[in-house]
């Protein structure tokens, strides 16, 4: 069963985990924030999965600019009976983490050619990124939060 945010997400995803056989999959956004996610029971495994992807994913992009000028972009790990995959997918979205764990019912090969279609379908169905109507922050934003502190630690 696939859970998704927002329903653009939902047709790509399904169709990534039907053709590789994977056991489970998550979308995220780098921050953390789960788009969709397969093959978990608990929401806290999500959450932990979600906050784990987004540190590796951060952490082994600007290692791999620190050593070599530009991010690493596909993670492998290969474990004694389950192996794991995590790579970015661009959309006009902006760009998203996504996470999969195989096993023997699956290989990198195959998870790699259909995560290349994965993120292919995922960049078509992404709906244009909208701009806000109005500014995120107000004008005064930094004042009122100052003024704020100062009330809250009593100066």
């Amino acid at each position: 069963m696939i859970a998704a945010v927002e329903s653009w997400v939902e047709p790509p995803l399904k169709r990534f985990v039907d053709d590789a056989r994977v056991v489970l999959a998550l979308l995220l956004h780098p921050s953390g924030q789960v788009m969709a996610q397969h093959g978990f029971t608990r929401a806290v495994d999500v959450m932990s999965a979600c906050a784990l992807a987004a540190a590796i994913h951060a952490s082994s992009g600007e290692l791999g600019r620190q050593l070599d000028g530009k991010a690493f972009t596909g993670l492998h790990h290969a474990g004694e009976h389950r192996q794991l995959f995590l790579a970015e997918a661009r959309t006009p979205r902006g760009s998203f983490v996504f996470l999969t764990v195989f096993d023997g019912e699956s290989s990198l090969g195959l998870v790699r050619l259909y995560f290349e279609e994965f993120a292919a379908a995922l960049a078509a169905a992404a709906p244009a990124k909208q701009e806000p109507a109005s500014p995120i922050l107000d004008v005064h934003f930094e004042r009122e939060l100052n003024r704020n502190l100062s009330a809250l630690f009593g100066r």
